[in-house]
């Protein structure tokens, strides 16, 4: 979870994980923690350009 907050912050704009009725800012760790990870996690980016920089660098944390 650390290495996956270091990664989303080094971006500025700003990006959401939610599951079920919960979002939290991905830049937090005790937000993530707080999440239920045993189901599935949606990832929200909200940005108007970078998407493809950040979604490569995210890749191995993204379940295909």
């Amino acid at each position: 979870v650390k290495k996956f907050v270091s990664v989303v912050s080094m971006y500025d704009f700003d990006v959401d994980l939610a599951s079920g009725r919960y979002a939290v800012d991905a830049k937090s760790i005790m937000g993530i923690f707080s999440l239920d990870i045993s189901k599935p996690i949606e990832l929200n980016i909200h940005a108007e350009s970078g998407i493809d920089e950040i979604m490569a660098t995210l890749k191995p944390y993204l379940a295909e």
